[in-house]
Parts: C-alpha cells; sequence; structure tokens
C-alpha cells in the first residue's frame, strides 16, 4: 500500500495550522510535515500542537536544515515531540533553501548535513555527543526522512535514510529512475538494501471541485519551477521565447511563490497553461487529481509527499484554500493507495 504525506505551509495563525493537520489526518494522510521556512512560525512548535490534537498520523518538519539549529536543539524538540505525539515524530531534513539571506555560504554542504544527521541521530540514541548526552532521549527510534533534488544528498539519504524524498518536481519514469540509481549507489557504499528505504517523490496538490481555480492557483509555482529546470533538460519542452516571456512575467511578480499573499503578474495566466500547471504539480478537480496522481503512484514509488497548495479565490485566506485541497485529497487517497 502506497503511504502518503500532507505538508502544510504554515502561513497562517497556529490554531488554524492545528485544525489543518487535524483535517490531514481524517482525510487518510498517513505523515504530516509542516514546512522550516525562514521568518515563518516555528516548525517545531507548531508539531507539538498538532500532536496534542492528533491520534494517527506521523508528525514531522518537511524539511529542516541543519544550520539554523544545532544538532543538539534538533533532537531535543525530536525527543519532546516524539513524547508528546506518542511515538509519531519523524525527522525530515534537507540543506534548506533561502538561507542565503541569513549568511550562510557553506563550501561543504553535503558534510553538514551528514555530520548533522549523524549527531541528531546518536543524541536520540542516549549517545554522546559534543561531551553531553539529552536528558530523555526517545525510548523508541524515530525515522529520518532526507529531501533534495542534487545526486550528492541523495546518496547520502541512500546511506543515511529511512525515507529519500524527491525533490525534482517535474516526475517521468526516467526521473524517478535516476533518483533510484543515486540512492542505490549511496546504500550500496555503506552495504544497504536500497529497497529498504522508502523513497517518496514531493509532489505538489492543488485540488478543488473548481479545477480551473485550482490550476490557476499553481500557474506562479508552475513558472518557478520551469525557471529553475529550463526548457526540456530535466523539465517540459518551451520554445526559447516562452521561457524568455515567463522568465520576464517572474521577474514582475512579488513575494514567494507559495505565500498566498504574493503577487503574480497577471500575464502568467496566459503563459502557463494547462498542461505546463500539470507538468509540475497534481492539480484540479477530485477526479483530474485520481489520475495523475496515480501516475505517480505506477512509477514504482513507495510514498508520496504531497506538498498542499492553497486554492486562491479573491478575499479567502491561506488557511480556507488549504482546507478546500485537504477536502479534495480525503475523496482521492482511496482510490490511489
Amino acid at each position: 500500500m502506497t503511504l502518503f504525506e500532507a505538508e502544510i505551509t504554515p502561513g497562517m495563525a497556529a490554531a488554524e495550522v492545528v485544525d489543518l493537520a487535524v483535517a490531514a489526518e481524517e482525510a487518510g494522510f498517513d505523515r504530516l510535515g509542516i514546512s522550516d521556512v525562514v521568518y515563518w512560525p516555528d516548525p517545531y512548535l507548531l508539531q507539538v500542537l498538532a500532536a496534542e490534537r492528533t491520534e494517527r498520523i506521523l508528525i514531522g518538519s518537511m524539511v529542516t536544515n541543519p544550520y539554523t539549529r544545532h544538532a543538539v536543539a534538533h533532537a531535543s524538540a525530536l525527543a519532546t515531540l516524539h513524547e508528546v505525539s506518542g511515538g509519531r515524530a519523524f525527522l525530515g531534513i534537507g540543506l534548506g533553501a533561502g538561507l542565503e539571506q541569513l549568511g550562510f555560504d557553506d563550501g561543504r554542504p553535503v558534510r553538514t548535513l551528514r555530520t548533522a544527521v549523524e549527531s541528531i541521530r546518536a543524541l536520540l540514541a542516549g549517545e554522546e555527543v559534543d561531551g553531553g548526552r539529552l536528558v530523555r532521549p526517545p525510548a523508541t527510534p524515530i525515522p529520518v526522512a532526507i529531501g533534495t533534488r542534487s545526486r550528492q544528498v541523495m546518496g547520502l539519504a541512500g546511506e543515511l535514510a529511512d525515507i529519500a524524498l524527491v525533490g525534482a518536481r517535474h516526475f517521468t519514469a526516467e526521473t524517478v529512475a535516476t533518483y533510484r540509481s543515486w540512492l542505490a549507489a549511496g546504500a550500496g557504499r555503506v552495504g544497504r538494501d536500497p529497497a529498504t528505504i522508502d523513497m517518496a517523490p514531493r509532489v505538489t496538490l492543488c485540488v478543488s471541485e473548481d479545477g480551473a481555480a485550482a490550476r490557476s492557483s499553481m500557474k506562479r509555482y508552475a513558472a518557478h519551477y520551469l525557471d529553475i529546470v529550463g526548457g526540456g533538460g530535466g523539465g517540459p519542452e518551451v520554445d526559447d521565447e516562452q521561457l524568455a516571456a515567463i522568465r520576464g512575467a517572474l521577474g514582475r511578480s512579488t513575494g514567494w511563490y507559495f505565500d498566498h499573499d504574493r503577487h503574480d503578474d497577471p500575464e502568467l495566466e496566459a503563459l502557463i497553461d494547462d498542461d505546463l500547471v500539470r507538468a509540475f504539480a497534481i492539480v484540479g478537480t477530485p477526479d483530474e487529481c485520481v489520475a495523475q496522481l496515480q501516475g505517480i503512484v505506477e512509477l514504482g514509488v513507495t510514498s508520496v509527499s504531497c506538498n498542499l497548495g492553497a486554492v486562491r479565490r479573491d478575499g479567502n485566506t491561506m488557511a480556507a484554500g488549504l482546507a478546500e485541497t485537504i477536502a479534495g485529497a480525503a475523496s482521492i487517497l482511496p482510490s490511489v493507495r
């Protein structure tokens, strides 16, 4: 059976995040990730609050990083979360994003990530790190998920992770095969069987009975990732003139692409057609999303990590838009497990 994860970006009040966590559990998601975004609400605090209101769903960060918290701080927070949740914590970690504005410039990021994961694991196991031990280490192991788009970090996931989060965003059979080979190479270095590692593509999911509204809500997101991968060469085919126009519209847009209150240049509506949106997101009506999500499952993965996209309407909130997607997901998940 395929497992499904819901990632919530916490751009709303803490109480609303908790209500969304409860809704995600009721919708049938197996794991809940709270995004760790620079300057946004603290993910560990929100995870503990969510743990108090939920009963079954695993809870962790999607994903945190080794820079803004020391390994001891990560381990202490995870031990607390594990206790409060009754053993449902997981660590989701990667190299982070947007950290440049805080002055982080690491010449050896993979080494930094390796050291952090190894130190956190040792602390959670009750071992000594930097001259000290956790006062209350967890009674049971906490799974580690490593998320990335890079070959080097996917190899590290093969060595260390229980869950490998594939951040490619545009998925084909070739994409999955490439990441699986990187994962297997890392696992082989330490004598692990890669089949024992839960491989989870990170997709963005936005669902509404109004399919056009859902697709429109994801056009800025699709444009952002098209800008990263370019036309062809890992992404969908787009001619140079259209790609240049899309990049121009992105330059006229403001705010983070997942912030509900951002400004999207109006030209993106015409420049990003429905096929381009679907190249980077599972989006549309519940019936449309079933077919798209089934296509991801049929790539042979064991989990799917769904970064939930809020349906944007005039005057609605991020919480309301995410609640709409979660309600749609509740009707989708039974059909694709």
